[in-house]
């Protein structure tokens, strides 16, 4: 049985997500965007019915912009519904699981038109004055260890560093967590 929402949107701020959502909205050509793809998107004649080629753009963006891998983007589409509105996907409809996903993202690369597509939304930022910068998007987290000397080399791991957090000094390791990626490096105070 599934719950009827009321759509009240109890929210007073607007969360950085949704403010960029929001702009993205405004600044990017999707209508020149899905002219360029519509060729090279299948119809549907056979099979389950195919996503629509704007929310499947939409969810192109969306794993680009906040760095999702396929299966992250699935995940995501059931952790914020503010993905699943800006990817105009109905409310109890289903999902783009991460083979969809994937296959989109082959077709994109398959017939190279990821760079069009950067092409256009370039030339659309150029004439509103705008810049496009990427970055990455970190995720560190402290471990302790032990900054003792007092072992059997009288010496501190040589993998240890020390770290300023705040006014706090630590010694040991971090893991820190960017593009899928995992790195470590050690701090402990």
């Amino acid at each position: 049985m599934k719950q009827v929402s009321l759509k009240l949107n109890l929210n007073v701020k607007k969360t950085r997500k949704q403010v960029f959502l929001e702009q993205m909205e405004q600044v990017v050509p999707w209508a020149a965007l899905v002219e360029l793809i519509a060729p090279y998107y299948p119809e549907g004649k056979t099979g389950r019915p195919p996503f629509s080629l704007q929310t499947m753009l939409r969810v192109h963006f969306m794993q680009q912009w906040f760095t999702l891998s396929d299966p992250a983007m699935e995940e995501a589409f059931f952790d914020m519904p503010l993905y699943r509105e800006f990817a105009q996907l109905e409310e109890f409809g289903r999902l783009p699981d991460e083979s969809t996903i994937l296959r989109f993202r082959h077709r994109l690369e398959k017939n190279k038109l990821a760079e069009q597509i950067l092409g256009v939304v370039n030339e659309i930022l150029i004439q509103r004055g705008l810049l496009l910068k990427t970055g990455t998007v970190v995720d560190a987290t402290l471990i302790a260890a032990p900054s003792s000397t007092k072992n059997k080399d009288h010496k501190r791991d040589p993998e240890m560093h020390s770290s300023k957090k705040g006014e706090q000094m630590y010694f040991g390791s971090a893991t820190c967590k960017s593009h899928g990626f995992l790195f470590h490096r050690k701090f402990m105070n």
